[in-house]
């Protein structure tokens, strides 16, 4: 009776732990963030703002490639998990999109909870790097 309990109390557990290993959540963008020098002092160019998102996503492991002026492709590979995102930027603000992503789960409104987390991170670095050109373009 004891071991029938404690087993029952394990496939539970078991089963708990595979479900928020596997959660989706719903998809993270970041819309139209501002881009710091824009509202305080001396803007930056489109060469600095370019220069500042592909630092960013480089530190993050992120291979970036400028496809047009203001665009550009970032893509993750980590084991066998890819994601790839645009990245829209102007002297005034920028957005990071999703575009494709392998082994995420995605279903078209939700992804696995781990990509928000590196576009979180990968958010978090551009703006650490546009400020860092802002305080160096005084």
């Amino acid at each position: 009776m004891k071991a029938t309990k404690n087993l029952l109390v394990l496939m539970g557990f078991s089963v708990l732990l595979l479900m928020t290993a596997c959660r989706t959540t719903p998809v993270r963008n970041v819309n139209l963030a501002p881009i710091p020098a824009a509202s305080v002092g001396k803007p930056l160019t489109m060469a600095q703002v370019e220069k500042a998102i592909m630092l960013a996503g480089a530190e993050l492991g992120w291979t970036s490639s400028v496809q047009s002026p203001g665009v550009i492709l970032a893509t993750i590979r980590l084991r066998d998990h890819y994601a790839a995102v645009n990245i829209t930027y102007s002297t005034v603000d920028y957005s990071i999109s999703y575009k494709d992503s392998t082994n995420l789960k995605y279903d078209g409104k939700s992804i696995h909870s781990n990509y928000n987390g590196w576009i979180e991170n990968l958010d978090k670095a551009i703006r650490r790097n546009l400020a860092r050109e802002a305080y160096d373009n005084k």
